[in-house]
């Protein structure tokens, strides 16, 4: 049996994804590249018993002030993954993930599972949240069959979006920067934080990074790019990464992208397009439009690891006095 950190060169991180079913969010070039504008460093769990393996990126970040550090899955679904689903295997590799942690100074973890790979026995170590549904669109099933499986409304704006001659562009990476403007403008729309406003360097080097695995989609009025989506194609799962159209009255681009994704990546031979869900997994307006393309749910919980009781106890003393440190299904960890 061997657990260790790894670092993204390490050998054990490609040859377990050789071995086990993953996504996008797993692969070594992604999680350094989210690790920057998280301010944090790359890593990922390994684990090996009897030639099975199990994996878990993170991005170990400092906690200011202190010699400790704590854990989180970087952005998206990149939870554990392995090549069993033995429930004995599972239980020692998550013994171990502890042990790991806690030697390094590693006092929590906060990891975001993956919706549509199963993760057994986490509850035993750890506080499994529930925070909701995601949708996701079976790519099996005919063209004709996806379109009765949408809305009416969205079936009606698709129409409208291809009446009014709405222009839809795969991979035209020339155009990233302008479709760029538009997904920051749409963020300053929203309030998000400063993490969501990727930069154009940012969605190049990913690019750059894994190449023909990571798309660029826009839609077109006019000549003008009006919205676009980038989304992964990875191992038979497709996947949004981020997504924006201009907002204005009587303008479906929006709609028409979600259903040009599906249809390129169902004739690339995609078995599922994984759309998320709802802000926080929340069953909130996002979820609503997201769920008119699907009936398929699945569901998605975040794992919550403490490694250091006692550190974490007076870590959230000291700096939220308000928060419950006995509480691990509100914000996490309490001390940020």
């Amino acid at each position: 049996m061997t657990a260790s950190l790894l670092e993204p060169a390490a050998r054990e991180w490609k040859e377990t994804l050789q071995q086990v079913s993953h996504d996008m969010y797993h692969v070594p070039d992604y999680v350094v590249l989210d690790a920057r504008l998280y301010g944090g460093a790359p890593a990922a769990f390994h684990f090996e018993q009897d030639g099975r393996r199990l994996l878990i990126p993170l991005i170990l970040r400092d906690i200011p002030g202190t010699d400790l550090k704590d854990a989180i899955s970087p952005y998206g679904y990149p939870g554990p993954v392995g090549s069993t689903d033995d429930p004995a295997f599972w239980d020692a590799a998550c013994s171990a993930f502890i042990d790991v942690l806690s030697d390094l100074k590693v006092i929590s973890a906060f990891i975001r599972l993956h919706p549509l790979l199963a993760t057994p026995v986490l509850a035993d170590h750890g506080k499994l949240v529930y925070h909701g549904e995601t949708v996701s669109m079976d790519l099996t099933v005919s063209e004709d069959e996806m379109w009765k499986q949408t809305r009416a409304d969205h079936r009606n704006h698709i129409n409208r979006a291809k009446r009014a001659g709405t222009e839809i562009v795969f991979d035209d990476w020339g155009r990233l920067g302008e479709w760029v403007e538009v997904y920051h403008d749409n963020m300053r729309r929203v309030g998000a934080t400063s993490y969501y406003f990727f930069t154009r360097e940012h969605l190049s080097a990913l690019h750059d990074a894994v190449g023909d695995k990571m798309h660029l989609v826009v839609a077109l009025e006019d000549g003008e790019v009006v919205g676009g989506n980038t989304f992964f194609s990875y191992d038979g799962i497709a996947t949004g990464y981020v997504s924006s159209t201009r907002r204005a009255p009587k303008r479906y681009a929006d709609e028409l992208l979600y259903d040009s994704v599906r249809r390129w990546c169902k004739s690339r031979g995609d078995k599922v397009f994984h759309l998320g869900g709802g802000k926080g997994g929340a069953n909130d307006s996002l979820f609503s439009y997201k769920a008119g393309f699907s009936p398929s749910r699945n569901a998605f919980h975040t794992w919550r690891v403490i490694t250091d009781p006692e550190a974490y106890r007076r870590l959230v003393r000291d700096r939220r006095p308000d928060a419950d440190p006995a509480d691990l299904t509100a914000t996490f960890p309490a001390y940020r």
